[in-house]
Formats: C-alpha cells, structure tokens, sequence
C-alpha cells in the first residue's frame, strides 16, 4: 500500500502499524485443503471434490454458511454439481441481474440462526456479499473460499502488470496476487464479527499452500492446518464444534 500511494520514496518518512487481532484466535477455525486445484483448465474436475468438502462444512453444525467463487460461472456451475449430490442443503444463489429488493432478501435469508435445514449460500469474491456483511453471532458460522481472487486478465490489469514489473519486478503480485488476496481476506473476515463469535473458514485452492501466498497470511492466521482431504476435514471440524 505504501508503494501504490507513493509513500516509498527515501524522501518520505512514512510509518505503519500492525496491530494484533481484538479476538481470540481459538474461536477461528482456519483449514485449508491444498488437493484442490481451482484453475481455468481444473474447474469441471474440481467440482465434486468441492461439492464434498462443503457438503462435510454445512453437515458439522446446522446452520448458515456461505460459499465464495472467483465467478458467477463457477458458481452455478458447482451449484449443479452440488444439489444434485446433496440435495437435502438448501441453496442460496447470489446473481447479476439482483435488485436491491432481492440483495436485501438474500440477505434476511441469515436472520434465522438455526434453519431446520443447513444452508449454504454462494456468492462471489468482491462482490456485495463479500464485503462490508455484518452477519454476528450464530447468523453465519463458516465460509468457504474456492481460488485465490485473482482478477480477471484484461487490458488494465495488464498495463499495471507492465508498470510494477519494471518499477519494482513485482509485477505479478501488484497486478494479481495482491488484490486476489484482499478479496480472500475481505470474504475470511465475515465470519468472526464480534469477541464471542465463533465459525469456519475454509481456503479450497493449492496456491494457499505456496510462500507466495502463505507470506501475506495475517498473524492471526498462524494457528491455520492443512488437510489431506474430505475426511480430515470432518475430523477437525468435529473437533473444533465439540470443544
């Protein structure tokens, strides 16, 4: 951020804090399953292993959940995929052409904490529903974020590309792999509102296992496991619900 506003000239004297989280790091459950790969070619092969992963979030806690994709068409893609496998999980699906009446409905749909069904919603990374959602307490109790955020490959993000690759051979990061992490970021914090929440947050991509990207995790992300599949998964979410 310091670069982007200019504030890393040797004639700025420019200072930063980073400040520990208010809330307790226990009441996070933070799991990432690496064996997933989310990229372009990978997708159609990718939704069953996703449908299952999600399956084994909603079915450790009756509750509300939410599911964020990198696009509408993954979306309802695995949205497909996933209430054919699994069709007692009502489905909440966030659209495009949504009006402000039906963002609203959509949203009261986490009003009632303790549905007779789970429900799992799936929204879009960046989107409304990503960012700036207050739902507290028992009103959400996990997310799950399928790929990294990355933007869309386009004329702009191309010519930022171009300009931080030879201001700084960092490129890549400024252009991509950062603002697809403060997507990840932004999705991960709607799950933890107050100090007496607790929920799931679960990373479906195998990019979340490179330095890359495990350098510019939060610190109070330190405590995060990763799992070999499906069924380490139920595992730890039994653990972590049963405490």
């Amino acid at each position: 951020y310091k670069t982007v506003l200019g504030c890393d000239s040797p004639q700025e004297v420019t200072h930063s804090y980073a400040l520990p989280s208010p809330f307790d790091p226990q009441n996070l459950c933070l799991l990432i399953c690496p064996q997933i790969n989310t990229r372009w070619a990978a997708r159609e092969e990718s939704l069953v292993p996703i449908a299952r992963l999600l399956f084994a979030m909603v079915s450790a806690k009756r509750g509300n959940y939410l599911a964020y994709f990198p696009s509408y068409q993954y979306l309802q893609m695995e949205a497909e995929t996933f209430s054919k496998l699994y069709p007692q999980v009502e489905l909440l699906l966030q659209s495009p052409e949504m009006d402000d009446s039906q963002r609203e409905q959509f949203l009261r749909r986490f009003d009632n904490p303790h549905p007779d069904a789970p429900l799992l919603a799936f929204a879009v990374l960046g989107g409304i529903y990503s960012e700036g959602v207050d739902l507290k307490g028992e009103k959400l109790l996990g997310s799950a974020i399928i790929g990294t955020g990355l933007p869309k490959v386009g004329a702009q993000q191309e010519i930022l590309r171009d300009y931080y690759q030879e201001k700084n051979q960092m490129g890549y990061d400024f252009a991509y792999r950062y603002p697809g992490m403060n997507k990840v970021l932004q999705a991960a914090g709607r799950v933890i509102r107050t100090e007496h929440d607790r929920g799931v947050v679960l990373l479906l991509d195998d990019r979340f296992a490179q330095e890359g990207y495990r350098r510019l995790f939060p610190h109070h992300w330190a405590h995060l496991q990763y799992l070999p599949g499906t069924d380490a998964l139920k595992q730890a979410l039994q653990t972590f619900w049963g405490a």
